[in-house]
């Protein structure tokens, strides 16, 4: 056995070596960071356009153009609390399938929502 195979074999077994460590680790917690960033990003865009559209309503309410119900209203808001959960649970579930653990993903968003 020459020993440049040896390395790669050890390597291969190596927990610790940077080969290991960067496709195990690295790669999918940059991965997860770059998810977390953009989906907090969206987060607070689609936020901001929802704000946006209540404001409207609630002036066009005032000058007459339209009528809000509360209760309508409250299940919209309820509705898209919904669907933006349901989006959160199929990128952590789809981040931890990168990996055979899964973690460092799932920490990298986190990081990236966190940073975001």
């Amino acid at each position: 056995m020459s020993s440049e195979q040896a390395i790669n074999s050890a390597s291969s077994s190596d927990i610790f070596s940077s080969a290991f460590m960067i496709g195990n680790v690295g790669a999918p917690f940059i991965i997860g960071l770059a998810v977390g960033y953009f989906a907090k990003k969206m987060l607070k865009l689609a936020l901001f356009m929802g704000g946006a559209a209540v404001v409207l309503l609630f002036a066009s309410e005032y000058y007459g153009v339209v009528s809000i119900s509360d209760a309508h209203l409250q299940s919209a808001a309820s509705a898209a609390t919904d669907a933006a959960q349901q989006s959160g649970t199929f990128l952590m579930d789809r981040l931890s399938n990168i990996t055979s653990k899964g973690a460092s993903g799932a920490a990298g968003f986190y990081f990236g929502l966190k940073i975001g």
